[in-house]
């Protein structure tokens, strides 16, 4: 383990004194009732609870490799890369924190504050990881303080983040002063901690900052085991979150679309951190709304349920998966004829994920099938397939992208190069989504009336492999034959 170099800091006294001063006058002004016997009895008598001998977590070596190349790609500058804060919901409530993308990448750690900084040294960087001590129980702040441990629970001493993480820690209270001191180029991630955007407010610019942001965009492109591992795992608890949810049907038929969402947020905090994303929980119409997630309509035998969920894990990985399941268990013909269009679709932009193709490969191939499926129903009069898809006429009802990166992001590398990303050649590590659709607004007049209201997305994940790819949640059915037998399986 690398050793931790303290550098002097005159203004950690004062910064403690004030500290100490906040809290007394928190004590003497919000709590008047505190006596100062019972602030004297709550210094003392705790056990020790400091953990040493511990483990570096599972990632620890991958984490170190992601800062390697990090600090070879921007050698001699000094990197910033923060966690974020809480953020207020309302009042004195806030949201449940979650690391920014880039930080967690980097470290592994997922506490609220932390701030990761590489700074040049010899040929390469130091790395050190500035978070929250434990809770001071001299001056009372372990539970005069909102964020004191008596009231949001026990984290990790300095010394115990070092053991687990395997990066040198310090104070994070103390780095205010040093970046505002510190000198030579500095790149910081912004978006995420405003007081460390303060104290580099003349040390950066907005270019360069987003240069290192579009760099820790691309480097997630290519995954590594520990990445996929995890994905894979997302995946897994995912299609048992749909199986959930096809269990209790008949309880979302009794009460609405917040049932299936409920049904399926609690397999995500069961098995994972939380939910990857907002979950669509679209029935009937509602599925042709591509980002429905307000879930609050009725659940109606004899429509559509189009479920679009995925479970995050406990390292931040996400699944995104799309099932359109027949709410009684059995597509009606059209139903059917428009799900297994959707299906084929699907079939071909899968077969067009492999190493040395475009990204774009796949979506082209699956709106092709589209487009040839909605010519053939007399759509689009005597126009050709061809001429459908140059005016990309198709669009009215394929509406989206056919698939996106995928990882700790539900649209992970979001900010990478155009050239790396939609213009970019798949390899070996990649994983994305494939994820057609067919959507037949309620009041769209250019349809039939029997198509309108019905929406049918099917999307998997796919890692790109050496020879081609592999569905990491293929444990779902997807044809429609087989949707039907798995459903009455589970109903049974």
């Amino acid at each position: 383990m690398s050793e931790e170099l303290i550098p002097e800091n005159p203004e950690q006294e004062t910064e403690e004194n004030e500290a100490e001063e906040a809290v007394k006058q928190r004590k003497n002004g919000l709590y008047p009732g505190i006596s100062d016997e019972l602030a004297d009895n709550m210094k003392s008598g705790w056990a020790d609870t400091e953990q040493h001998g511990l483990q570096p977590i599972a990632q620890a070596e991958h984490t170190a490799a992601r800062r390697a190349a990090l600090s070879a790609r921007f050698p001699g500058e000094r990197l910033v890369i923060p966690a974020g804060n809480l953020k207020t919901r309302s009042n004195d409530t806030e949201y449940a924190f979650r690391a920014s993308t880039e930080y967690a990448y980097l470290t592994g750690d997922q506490t609220q504050d932390g701030v990761l900084v590489l700074e040049p040294k010899g040929g390469g960087h130091k790395a050190t990881l500035y978070l929250l001590p434990r809770s001071n129980r001299e001056n009372g702040e372990f539970w005069l303080d909102g964020q004191g441990e008596l009231w949001v629970g026990r984290r990790n001493s300095l010394s115990e983040a070092e053991q687990l993480l395997n990066i040198p820690t310090k104070d994070v209270r103390e780095l205010t002063a040093a970046l505002t001191e510190a000198t030579g180029p500095v790149r910081n991630v912004r978006g995420h901690d405003p007081s460390v955007e303060a104290a580099l407010t003349d040390k950066v610019t907005a270019e360069r900052d987003e240069e290192l942001r579009v760099y820790l965009s691309e480097a997630r492109l290519v995954k590594d085991a520990f990445e996929i591992a995890e994905l894979q795992k997302a995946c897994d608890a995912t299609a048992r979150g749909f199986e959930d949810v096809v269990k209790s049907l008949d309880k979302a038929e009794a009460t609405s679309e917040r049932f299936i969402e409920g049904t399926f947020f609690l397999r995500a905090r069961i098995e994972g951190n939380d939910i990857g994303y907002a979950s669509i929980c679209a029935a009937g119409p509602h599925a042709t709304t591509l980002h429905w997630v307000r879930n609050d309509g009725d659940v109606r035998s004899g429509e559509l349920l189009l479920l679009d969920a995925g479970v995050e894990t406990n390292d931040l990985y996400t699944a995104d998966v799309t099932r359109t399941l027949p709410i009684n268990g059995t597509f009606s013909p059209l139903q059917r004829k428009i799900y297994d269009a959707v299906y084929e679709a699907q079939e071909a932009g899968i077969a067009a994920v492999r190493p040395g193709a475009t990204f774009r490969d796949f979506h082209d191939a699956s709106q092709r099938v589209l487009a040839e499926k909605l010519v053939a129903w007399g759509l689009f009069g005597d126009l050709d397939v061809d001429k459908v898809l140059e005016l990309g006429l198709q669009r009215r009802w394929t509406l989206h992208g056919t698939g996106h990166m995928l990882g700790m992001d539900v649209h992970d590398c979001a900010v990478a190069r155009t050239e790396a990303y939609v213009d970019g050649v798949l390899e070996p590590g990649v994983c994305l989504t494939v994820e057609p659709g067919l959507y037949f607004q309620a009041d769209d007049l250019t349809v039939p009336e029997e198509y309108r209201g019905i929406g049918v997305r099917i999307e998997d994940d796919i890692l790109v492999t050496e020879d081609g790819n592999r569905n990491l949640s293929d444990t779902l059915p997807r044809q429609a034959d087989e949707v039907e037998a798995w459903m009455a399986r589970l109903k049974g």
